[in-house]
């Protein structure tokens, strides 16, 4: 089986699917490797270290995709790179199904068999495979540094001869894990930090990373499924608008992380939020790109309103492309693992992981999440 890297060709995107030390443990098993010139010039890993660890150069795209017989990337193709692929083959990537369900009809009607990082059940056994996480944790933790870098005073409590400086105080809106992480690094940073989440289970983390609670009135507790919060009622999203406003009016920095796979970010800062934080203050919407957390936030940018910064930038992961691709990497391995037996594919869908992982093949649409989607729009399956 020849496995297939091509370079990102997303904007922005500097990350690559897989890195030397990981195609250096899949040559081992017999498995080919064919890695498009300059994939992972962006991240820091050059072509020379792919050919070290076994892999072959491909001069370009059409090279990869014409020959591999699974592509792994870490973006959903774009429709050019689609053309490429042949029926037969397999796609590896975080393809969004519920992000673009129509994405996932063509996949069908190309007869691609498609596998999506982001669409692994959160269990035990897939931990390391959990792509989300790991690219969540990058996030979680530049998104504390773009706070530092755009709030015009200091983190930490300075003791000078001019006098003591007070410490930041920080509120992170959201305890999963990109949340967490920024409330441990901005606690390394030096600052006052405390933590918010609709899930109560949360206030324990919260609590051992040295942040306090901040407990809102919402009257109910949204702990979910799969360690997802449930989203709440129009009347509890505008209370806890309302209570959060109040709130924010004496913090420094806010760093938002609230998520719902397939839908509009929920709305948590609305602009009367915004009016009441102190001039300089800084807001970092993790959620900007799938619509904001923040009512002012504009994805791509960074404005200021009402005297506030709010960070929209986007996909933060890829503003660290080293680490983020080791990561991932490493999660695209243990995924293979798990799918490649005797130097082959082989899907089992009596597996619960490749099960939800696996959104088409042989034609069809399997991903039950992906078909609820299509069926609501009044689009049905493709074979």
């Amino acid at each position: 089986m020849l496995i297939g890297v091509p370079t990102e060709s997303a904007a922005g995107e500097r990350r690559v699917a897989l890195v030397p030390e990981t195609i250096a443990r899949l040559t081992k098993t017999g498995v080919g490797v064919r890695v498009q010139r300059g994939a992972g010039d962006a991240a820091a890993f050059v072509v020379d270290a792919y050919e070290t660890a076994g892999a072959t150069i491909a001069p370009d795209a059409a090279a990869v995709f014409g020959e591999a017989d699974l592509i792994v990337k870490v973006q959903r193709p774009t429709d050019a790179e689609l053309e490429l692929m042949h029926p037969g083959q397999t796609l590896l990537a975080f393809l969004s199904p519920l992000g673009d369900p129509a994405s996932v009809e063509r996949y069908a009607k190309k007869k691609i068999t498609a596998l999506s990082m982001d669409a692994i059940p959160r269990i035990t056994r897939a931990q390391s495979m959990d792509a989300l996480s790991s690219q969540a944790n990058i996030g979680g933790y530049k998104a504390a540094l773009l706070a530092a870098e755009y709030l015009p005073r200091f983190f930490p409590m300075l003791t000078t001869a001019a006098g003591t400086i007070a410490p930041a105080k920080v509120l992170i809106l959201g305890a999963g894990v990109a949340g967490l992480q920024a409330i441990a690094t901005a606690r390394r940073l030096g600052a006052v930090v405390s933590g918010y989440d609709t899930r109560a289970i949360v206030k324990e983390q919260v609590q051992s990373l040295g942040a306090s609670f901040l407990e809102l009135d919402l009257g109910v507790d949204a702990a979910g499924a799969g360690g997802y919060a449930k989203a709440l009622t129009a009347e509890q999203e505008a209370r806890q608008q309302d209570l959060l406003a109040q709130h924010v009016a004496t913090i420094d920095v806010v760093i938002t992380t609230a998520a719902v796979p397939g839908r509009r970010a929920p709305l948590l800062l609305n602009e009367a939020a915004v009016v009441a934080m102190k001039p300089g203050s800084v807001i970092v919407d993790l959620a900007a790109e799938t619509g904001g957390n923040c009512a002012l936030t504009k994805p791509g940018e960074v404005t200021v309103a009402h005297g506030v910064t709010i960070v929209g930038t986007t996909n933060l992961p890829s503003t660290m492309p080293y680490h983020a691709s080791q990561l991932y990497s490493r999660n695209v391995y243990a995924l293979l693992q798990l799918l490649i037996k005797d130097g082959a594919l082989n899907l089992d869908l009596n597996d619960e992981i490749v099960k939800g992982t696996t959104l088409t093949k042989d034609g069809e649409i399997l991903h039950e999440p992906t078909l609820s989607a299509l069926a609501g729009k009044g689009s049905g399956s493709a074979s």
